[in-house]
Parts: C-alpha cells; sequence; structure tokens
C-alpha cells in the first residue's frame, strides 16, 4: 500500500533542486553587482523560481510519484502536467533576464542549438516528439519498472517543456519571445501536433501499459480502462485550457500593443 509519508529524498533530485537553488541565489547575490551594476534584487523572480523548483519536487519526489508509479496512470499524467505546465513556466518567469544572457553569453557553444531549438517550429517538433515517443508502450511500461529510465524521462519531459514555453516565455534578450502572431499560431501549431498522442491514449481500445492492467486497484469501482480513459482526457483537456489562457493572455498583450501604436501617431496629430 502505498505510505504517505514517504518523500523521495534520493541525493540525485535533492543534490540537483539545491544546486540549482544555489545557482540562482549566488548569480543574484554576490554576483548581481558584476553582472548587473545597480540591479535591485529580483524578489518576484526569486518567489517564482523557488515556487517552481517545489512543484517539480512535489511531482516527483512526493507520494504522488508512488501512486503514478505502481498505481495510476492518471497520476503518472498528473505528474508529467505539473512538470510541463507550472514548474517548467514558473522556472523561465524566474529568470530575470540579465541572469538568463549571462548563462548564454558565457555559453557561446549552446547559443546556437538553443536558438534552433526554442524557435517556435524547433519547439513544436522537440515537444511533440518527446512526448508522443516517451508515451510508446514499450518506453512508458520500461520506464515504470526502471528507476533510471523514470528519471530520465522525467528529466526529458521538463527540459522539452521549457523549449515549448521559451518562445512565449523566453527571459532573454539575447533569445527573445517570438512575436504575439508567431506566439498565437505555435499555440494552436503545438495543440493540432499533440492530438494524435491524445487520441492514441484516449480511445485505444486496449490497456497500452501492462504496469497500470494489473496494478493494485486503489479504488475498487476505478478499473484500468477508466484510468487510462481519465489519463487521456487529463492530457487533453489540461493542455487546452492552458493553451487557451496563454492565447488569451498573448491576444490581450498584442491588442495593447497595437492599441498603443495607433494611439501615438493620433496623438502626434492632435498636438500637431
Amino acid at each position: 500500500m502505498i505510505d504517505w509519508r514517504h518523500w523521495h529524498n534520493e541525493p540525485y533530485l535533492i543534490g540537483g533542486l539545491v544546486f540549482l537553488g544555489w545557482l540562482w541565489a549566488v548569480m543574484a547575490g554576490p554576483w548581481r553587482a558584476r553582472l548587473a551594476p545597480g540591479t535591485p534584487f529580483p524578489l518576484g523572480h526569486a518567489i517564482r523560481f523557488y515556487l517552481g523548483l517545489l512543484i517539480f519536487y512535489v511531482a516527483v519526489g512526493s507520494p504522488l510519484d508512488q501512486i503514478g508509479e505502481r498505481y495510476l496512470f492518471s497520476a503518472h499524467m498528473f505528474q508529467h502536467q505539473l512538470l510541463v505546465y507550472p514548474a517548467a513556466m514558473l522556472f523561465l518567469l524566474g529568470l530575470p533576464a540579465w541572469m538568463a544572457d549571462a548563462v548564454l553569453a558565457s555559453q557561446a557553444w549552446l547559443r546556437g542549438p538553443w536558438r534552433l531549438l526554442t524557435k517556435p517550429v524547433g519547439a513544436m517538433i522537440t515537444y511533440s516528439v518527446v512526448i508522443g515517443v516517451w508515451h510508446a508502450p514499450w518506453l512508458y511500461d520500461l520506464a515504470l519498472q526502471n528507476k533510471f529510465v523514470h528519471v530520465l524521462e522525467h528529466l526529458m519531459f521538463f527540459g522539452a517543456a521549457v523549449v515549448y514555453w521559451w518562445p512565449i516565455l523566453s527571459p532573454s534578450k539575447l533569445l527573445p519571445r517570438s512575436s504575439h502572431g508567431a506566439q498565437m499560431l505555435y499555440l494552436l501549431a503545438v495543440q493540432i501536433a499533440m492530438t494524435p498522442v491524445f487520441a492514441y491514449v484516449t480511445f485505444s481500445t486496449d490497456i497500452l501499459y501492462p504496469t497500470y492492467e494489473f496494478a493494485p486497484r486503489l479504488f475498487p469501482d476505478f478499473d484500468p480502462a477508466e484510468d487510462q480513459l481519465l489519463a487521456g482526457v487529463m492530457m487533453k483537456i489540461g493542455g487546452m485550457a492552458t493553451s487557451i489562457a496563454t492565447f488569451t493572455w498573448v491576444f490581450f498583450h498584442w491588442y495593447l500593443v497595437t492599441g498603443d501604436r495607433r494611439q501615438k501617431p493620433a496623438a502626434a496629430a492632435a498636438r500637431s
């Protein structure tokens, strides 16, 4: 049965998160005077960044991981949604522009590949391929049976999510966000690209992953077919809801920008 008191404390998990938190703190603290002289401490960015790390840990380090690994496909899907949406988004929103650009400027070898990956077409292909391939039955079930593969799966999901959100939430001036129009088209394109994966999971007449087919039932009346259907619906509804909310946010900002551009010539004409 589930041990609700068990939280993962493996060195690679805790150590990795502590290292990221330490690196952010060092760059925003002692190194800030050199990287961005005169810039105040980015408190808002700090809150978002560390909240993103906390959500990442809740997704993969809490008892939710045990439920998703041994019992419920829908719980595993919820893990992935935490990694792909709030954790990755807050990670990017927690990086000040000067911090992101300091890393990109110091790593010239990284800028070219990262530029290709984070352009809308590259980001869409990267995200949809990573998510799609990992849902292949043999690979997904291997991740449930092998701890190393499972860790790799979650890291790749998070990495693909950072790539996915970069055209919309990029904190960098060296590799900035796409235009508002491109962002809106990109969000629609990703949803279309992800539809086959959603349809495959949701409408399959077979139980795709043996681990969940033969897993002990936490809820006697909730069978593997219903669990798989719920996981597929969560994938699509979660993706669509997030995309619609983001699309609305982008459209609103585009409207404000174009409105300002119209008002400036009108105001200049009125003054003349």
